[in-house]
């Protein structure tokens, strides 16, 4: 599990193409510092795990189902990356519960800036604009954000100085896939409420 906060500004090394899944290698010092084989990392909100580490970076294999529901399988060497180790049982939580569980590919569709900082609009796959409700928490690219407005089919988010500065949303202009996750909690709200009204009827 995750919290949004993004720890390390990381930068793709390499990509291997492979048949039916793709191996990246990610140079992150600081979240590789203490990790292990088989730990978890989120690579723009998307949990992978460490299949090997050397000097400073790691590598992950990612599997056709991440490629198809990500916008992993559009990173290229030299892209950068946001980045964040699993949260600890004694740690504070930051930003909102996270699982690295991509559920979609958004756009970034407009940036508005301001005085000190910038509106974020949004594009909203098919499907997940019933999850997202204004002040409710969504996740861009691994960063826990708070969305600021909500449309048909789009939503907003404001972005503080620290956020443009230390995350991939600082540079990432319209018509940029991101990756999205919607709350959790929402989504199993959904589904009990669902089988709740078809136990009743049966």
């Amino acid at each position: 599990m995750f919290t949004g906060i993004i720890e390390e500004l990381g930068t793709i090394e390499a990509v291997e193409q492979l048949a039916d899944s793709a191996r990246l290698r990610v140079r992150g010092p600081l979240v590789t510092s203490d990790a292990v084989h088989g730990a978890s990392i989120a690579v723009n909100g998307v949990c992978l795990t460490v299949v090997e580490l050397a000097e400073g970076a790691f590598t992950a294999d990612v599997m056709q189902e991440t490629l198809d529901r990500s916008a992993l399988g559009g990173l290229g060497a030299g892209d950068r990356v946001n980045l964040e180790r699993p949260v600890r049982l004694q740690d504070r939580l930051g930003g909102h519960v996270v699982q690295g569980h991509v559920d979609g590919v958004g756009t970034v569709a407009s940036r508005t800036p301001g005085e000190k900082w910038e509106v974020v609009r949004v594009a909203l796959p098919a499907g997940l604009r019933r999850y997202v409700v204004e002040k409710g928490s969504i996740t861009v690219d691994g960063i826990s954000l708070t969305v600021s407005a909500v449309g048909p089919d789009w939503f907003e988010v404001s972005l503080i100085p620290t956020t443009l500065e230390l995350t991939t949303l600082g540079t990432k202009q319209p018509g940029a896939p991101v990756n999205l996750e919607v709350d959790v909690l929402a989504k199993y709200v959904e589904n009990l409420l669902q089988h709740s009204t078809s136990e009743e009827s049966a």
